[in-house]
């Protein structure tokens, strides 16, 4: 009796992406974290901003690919990352985020269990900062952000530092993505494209650690949420929720009409 051999499974690649603007210290402590994962990416592009400290010099030294990006703004920058990224799987966080050792293999394992999905977006906990003010103000301050951010789009929001999708994704909307408006918010306006399209699930492995720095500066903060207000009023009215959530709806009926249309095909074609 011989074995039925089964042609091996395709593992896919896996391209980090970390955008930076003078963020040398910080970028240090986080290629060391991605050069203690479980199962190592295949390739780390880091987008250098405009940094005038060493950041490049720091991203070079851990074997990181540097890419230059003269547009200013995060947009610019994140999509340079993907349009450079070579991997079938691309994940992104920022260059003070703090992944876990498992980070790599959980997004990877999500996306070979669940091939219905081409976007996932992970959680988040505080490394610094007060420590009886880190489970509670992360809690308030992602539950927010997915409760506003799901009533703007009627789905899932995107969390820009943890956050991965098929590089097929990224390719069918990188000429959409408002990457030349520095006040747009990126992780916002991807998520607008790409849910538009593919579907946004949440990572329950994928978890992050990030810094409380957005909470130490007012104007920062401030500077977060009108990007995230002027994200939402580019889109719409076009992008109104309902209008969103009844295109999907088409697109899922015209799908599932035509797959016994496909399969019939299939079952008389000689």
């Amino acid at each position: 009796m011989t074995l039925e051999r089964r042609p091996p499974l395709h593992r896919p690649t896996v391209s980090v992406v970390i955008p930076v603007k003078d963020d040398a210290v910080m970028l240090r402590r986080c290629l060391r974290a991605l050069a203690q994962q479980s199962e190592q990416p295949d390739e780390i592009v880091v987008v250098d901003n405009g940094s005038r400290d060493d950041s490049a010099e720091v991203a070079r030294a851990a074997g990181a690919r540097v890419v230059e990006c003269m547009t200013a703004g995060i947009p610019a920058a994140a999509a340079t990352g993907y349009d450079h990224a070579t991997g079938d799987l691309v994940l992104r966080l920022d260059a003070d985020s703090l992944p876990d050792p498992t980070w790599v293999a959980d997004f990877r394992r999500d996306f070979a269990q669940r091939s219905d999905v081409d976007v996932l977006t992970g959680a988040a906990h505080f490394i610094d900062g007060p420590r009886a003010l880190r489970v509670p103000l992360a809690a308030t301050y992602l539950g927010l952000y997915a409760l506003l951010g799901f009533a703007a789009l009627g789905h899932l929001p995107l969390f820009g530092s943890n956050l991965a999708f098929r590089r097929a994704a990224w390719r069918s909307v990188r000429t959409e993505v408002h990457r030349g408006d520095a006040e747009v918010h990126d992780d916002f306006d991807l998520a607008f494209h790409l849910g538009g399209r593919h579907r946004i699930a949440y990572s329950r492995r994928a978890d992050m650690g990030i810094s409380m720095r957005p909470f130490d500066d007012g104007r920062a903060f401030r500077t977060r949420i009108a990007r995230g207000f002027r994200t939402v009023l580019t889109h719409w009215p076009d992008e109104l929720p309902h209008r969103r959530v009844a295109r999907r709806l088409r697109r899922a009926q015209h799908s599932a009409a035509e797959r016994p249309a496909s399969a019939l095909s299939a079952q008389v074609s000689p």
